[in-house]
């Protein structure tokens, strides 16, 4: 078995409401220095052993599901579990 971590984010070239929302709170907390915060999303996946390569399920899942790929990115880490 599997443990395949999933993150989604904007695109850079896409504007991040959410992440400018809460740019300006933390500013308002007095912390100027942060130039940037950007919101995105996690997925944790247990996948058992199959015949298919793990990269092209999670990239199908993810090119289908969980990331829209006009407006977000994503990557993912694969871990062996013991």
């Amino acid at each position: 078995m599997h443990n395949v971590k999933v993150y989604v984010t904007y695109k850079d070239s896409v504007l991040d409401p959410q992440g400018e929302a809460v740019k300006g709170a933390v500013h308002r907390l007095g912390f100027e220095e942060i130039a940037e915060i950007r919101i995105g999303k996690y997925f944790e996946i247990k996948v058992n052993d199959s015949t298919q390569p793990i990269e092209r399920v999670i990239e199908e899942i993810c090119d289908k599901l969980l990331a829209n790929v006009n407006m977000e990115t994503y990557r993912y880490e694969i871990e062996e579990e013991a």
